[in-house]
């Protein structure tokens, strides 16, 4: 028997996906995961992904990722069109958010694709619930003395008044939006204006060359903006979401009575947005630098030495990456808009907490005794109408229930679209929350951390109100890359009606669901919500589903749910997460398993099923969900109901409503059709548990399966390419597995009666005779468990037992050699799925992708029970559809994500 050559290889294995985890460099953090083709070069194949393509430009924000949004409404309004222009070359920070949130909206509603699968277990999220967030909320010592220190220093941030730094943010909007930067601006005037006005110059030459260069006032911006304990580190996740509550939220008059802030609080909060403002000026500052040299280095007009890249990289830590993300958030969607004011009266008291701020901080001593008109100052959001239309977009998708939302959206944001004026208090219910509490995700202090495993997800809480933070911070487009955006959209759409507000309340639970008008909504960080998406008819977008299955017993309401880590996912969370070990990655996946590449044997592979039944066919069954059940959850002493407070209290109450917190349980009622004998199945969704969807894959156009009377192994090479022994093709669609890939196909039926068993008991039962040559008898376990829920669920062609042969036709030198792979005895007939070995092939798998992005309507009580099954055993699972990817693709991709079962659906 023949090796297969390399050549050989690339063709066996064209349009399938292989599975990587490779480091950008250093200072990156974590190795990135990623799905590529490399032996194929059609785009059609390459472009193939697991996940959808964000259908608005209003949720463009969700991701630091480059990405093309697929606009599906179509509006091309003056305001998308311009913010639709390309811009000149833009300089991308190499710091993203983690998990990849083009990857958290799997295909499969419900799912995630792999690069999100690997990040969970380094997300953003664990690293305030690993290190606490006693200094977030308030200002420490260490803050208070390092700001001081910055503005005494003469090597380091000039004094600016509230009038310097809002007209240099209106001097940047403009600027940013030329299209040619480099070519209508100086490095030595850039280098004026920053040394003599915002910073002081530096103490020593950083570059003989050109000591006015754009190099060197980068570094003196990276400085500044890298030291500790001065600007807000929007890395953690809890400030990226902040950041319109600091903006945007009350500033109640204390003397009104009804604030729960106090003096030193509200003070403390106007001091923060000052240092925010500094903050925002200094990276747009710098990120306008980085443009103009990246456009430089574009144009051919500037090159930029490695050693200088090495230093940026390594003096802009991460803090310094995300402020860059927030000065291009601003950029590209705030504007600062100056009109002037009447005079004020000799009594009148400082109007704006930039005044009052500067007063208290001697920052400009005549400020408030110089009665000359000045100018106010707004905060205004670039394209609003586009947020607006996105928030329409999102409420259609979800299919709110109230047909006239669209009109109550438009008409209840436009308080939200004007633009908010520096200078006055801001009108919002939310108060200074995190001065008391840990973190605005509800974290446990670090001694209640030591008792139980840290989640990867958090819990989030806030007080919604009309037009409050939470809009502004929607409809501005003032988002920061992250979750943040799925809790502020269902945030906004709640504010903006009012009928839910007065059904609902004023407390939200956005890592949970609510009951709403005879549907229930979920967030997808809810074990619920990605259980019932996998049902008919249910909806999902941007980290919410929706569906028409709503629990027993409850009305209108917020719905908390108590659910468990898995034990091995709270074991390999950061430093201890699968990916970190990009090397097993990318071995326990590979499409040539522990082979030695240069001696692969075409015996060596099978073309996998799902449906090997040699005894008799499984029963037909039909599966029909009957309720779902919530119950109060106890805590550790089984007594007391366990209730979610809100962290982001209202002003008028002195404690936020209680959230109620449940256990979840789904009930079904499975029928054998031949028979009518039905039994009921009760599973508790109390496992924090991931679907994943399988990668897409597309047949090989290189090889054609035959059908034989037997499987030999090589005995004839066909010269003329005709075929083998005059047998003729199949229509079999999908790549060969290699020997190293073990696997046990369990019918759902089977499963069922099996649900006492552990998973290493079902993958231990594996029985070598149904494929002798993948298991050597040194391995008596399976790596990988198929959960069979295609057969029987529908009636099926007659059956029949096909063995295969496949060839790989050579069209480079007309030869064509037939090997042998692995006899498989099939217990229905292969049929035809499509245009799998025509031309046209890619064509087709390339609009079958356009239409999974509108999430086709998959889905049923039968997929709603697997996904309950694995949720009550704590499996996480893959969610491979036949048709979408094969079987063989799907075990390579859980070799790589380091999990054993797979739900293969039809």
């Amino acid at each position: 028997m023949a090796t297969l050559t390399e050549s050989e290889i690339e063709k066996l294995f064209s349009g399938a996906p292989q599975y990587f985890a490779r480091s950008e460099g250093h200072y990156t953090g974590a190795p990135h995961p990623s799905v590529a083709f490399p032996w194929d070069e059609e785009l059609q194949i390459r472009d193939l992904t697991d996940h959808t393509q964000i259908e608005d430009k209003a949720w463009s924000c969700v991701t630091a990722w480059p990405h093309i949004t697929r606009d599906i409404q179509g509006d091309r309004s003056a305001a998308k069109k311009a913010s639709e222009e390309k811009r000149r070359a833009h300089f991308y920070p190499r710091c993203r958010e983690r998990p990849n949130m083009l990857s958290m909206g799997g295909l499969e509603k419900g799912s995630v694709g792999y690069q999100a699968a690997l990040e969970l277990s380094v997300a953003d999220a664990l690293q305030e619930a690993q290190w606490g967030f006693e200094t977030l909320g308030m200002r420490t010592p260490a803050i208070i003395d390092q700001r001081q220190r910055m503005l005494t220093s003469k090597d380091g941030l000039r004094h600016m008044d509230e009038t310097l730094i809002l007209e240099q943010l209106i001097k940047n909007g403009r600027r940013y939006s030329e299209q040619h930067l480099r070519e209508r601006r100086v490095s030595s005037e850039l280098y004026n204006e920053l040394f003599l006005q915002i910073l002081h110059p530096p103490t020593k030459v950083l570059d003989h060359r050109d000591p006015y260069s754009l190099s060197v006032q980068i570094s003196a911006l990276v400085k500044v903006l890298a030291t500790p304990n001065v600007w807000i580190d929007f890395s953690h996740v809890e400030w990226r979401i902040r950041l319109g509550q600091l903006l945007w939220s009350a500033e109640d008059e204390v003397e009104d009575g009804g604030s729960t802030m106090t003096t030193e609080s509200a003070a403390d909060i106007q001091e923060e947005r000052y240092w925010l403002l500094i903050q925002i000026l200094l990276a747009c500052e710098l990120l306008i630098r980085l443009d103009a040299i990246t456009e430089g280095e574009e144009l051919g007009l500037e090159s930029i030495r490695p050693s200088e890249i090495l230093r940026f990289e390594k003096d802009a830590n991460s803090s310094v990456k995300w402020s860059l993300h927030l000065a291009r958030a601003w950029l590209e969607n705030i504007e600062v808009v100056k009109t002037e004011s009447t005079e004020p009266s000799h009594d009148e008291k400082p109007s704006g907490w930039l005044a009052t701020l500067t007063k208290r901080m001697s920052l400009s001593r005549d400020s408030h005794h110089n009665h000359r008109r000045t100018p106010v100052y707004a905060i205004k959001g670039r394209y609003v109408q586009r947020q607006v239309d996105g928030l329409t977009h999102f409420a259609k998708q979800l299919r709110w229930p109230d047909v006239e939302y669209a009109t109550k959206i438009r008409d209840n944001c436009r308080s939200v679209t004007e633009g908010a004026p520096i200078n006055t208090p801001l009108a919002s219910p939310a108060s200074r929350a995190g001065s008391h509490r840990s973190s605005y995700f509800g974290t446990p202090s670090r001694s209640d951390t030591n008792l139980k495993p840290v989640s990867r997800r958090r819990k989030i809480s806030a007080a919604l109100h009309p037009s409050g933070w939470l809009s502004k911070s929607y409809v501005s487009g003032l988002m920061l890359p992250g979750e943040g955006l799925c809790h502020f959209l269902m945030a906004t759409l709640l504010e903006n009606d009012q009928d839910a507000m007065t059904k609902l309340g004023p407390m939200a639970n956005l890592c949970g669901g609510f009951v709403y008008s005879g549907k229930s909504f979920w967030s997808t960080s809810c074990i619920i919500g990605r259980v019932l998406a996998a049902g008919k008819g249910s909806a999902e977008c941007m980290g919410w589903i929706s569906s028409d299955i709503t629990p027993e017993g409850l009305g209108d309401g917020w719905i908390n749910v108590e659910v468990e880590e898995t034990a091995e996912d709270a074991h390999h969370i950061d430093k201890k997460a699968r990916l970190w070990a990009k090397h097993a990655v990318e071995r326990e996946s590979s499409v040539l398993g522990d082979a030695d590449p240069s001696s692969v044997l075409p015996a060596d592979f099978i073309i996998p099923f799902e449906n090997i039944y040699r005894d008799k066919a499984p029963p037909v069954l039909a599966i029909e969900l009957q309720s779902l059940s919530l119950f109060a959850a106890v805590d550790s002493a089984g007594t007391t109901p366990t209730e979610e407070y809100g962290i982001t209290p209202l002003s008028d109450v002195s404690r936020p409503p209680v959230l109620q917190t449940y256990t979840a349980t789904a009930t079904f009622a499975v029928t054998q059709v031949d028979t009518g004998e039905e039994k009921e199945y009760t599973y508790s969704l109390v496992k924090d548990i991931n679907f994943v969807t399988a990668h897409p894959c597309v047949p090989s156009q290189h090889v054609k399966f035959l059908k034989s009377p037997s499987s030999p192994t090589i005995q004839h090479v066909e010269l003329s390419g005709n075929g083998v022994a005059g047998g003729k093709t199949a229509s079999i669609v999908g790549h060969p597995l290699h020997k190293y890939f073990t696997y046990t196909a369990l019918h759902l039926s089977e499963l069922l009666e099996k649900r006492d068993f552990p998973l290493e008991a079902l993958l231990g039962n594996y029985s070598s005779t149904h494929r002798p040559s993948l298991t050597p008898a040194s391995n008596n376990a399976a790596k990988v468990l198929v959960v069979d829920c295609i057969t029987g669920f529908k009636p099926l062609p007659q059956e029949h037992e096909i063995p295969l042969s496949p060839v790989i036709s050579r069209t480079d030198s007309q030869v064509s050699r037939s090997f042998s792979m692995s006899s498989v005895n099939i217990s229905r007939p292969v049929v035809d799925i499509g245009e799998a070995n025509t031309p046209s092939t890619m064509e087709s798998a390339s609009k079958k992708m356009h239409s999974e992005t509108r999430r086709r309507q998959f889905g049923s009580d039968m997929e709603i029970l697997a996904r309950a099954f694995c949720a009550e055993k704590g499996w996480n699972a893959l969610i491979s559809r036949r048709r979408r990817g094969c079987l063989a693709c799907a075990i390579r991709e859980a070799g790589a994500l380091g999990w054993k079962v797979i739900i293969r659906v039809d």
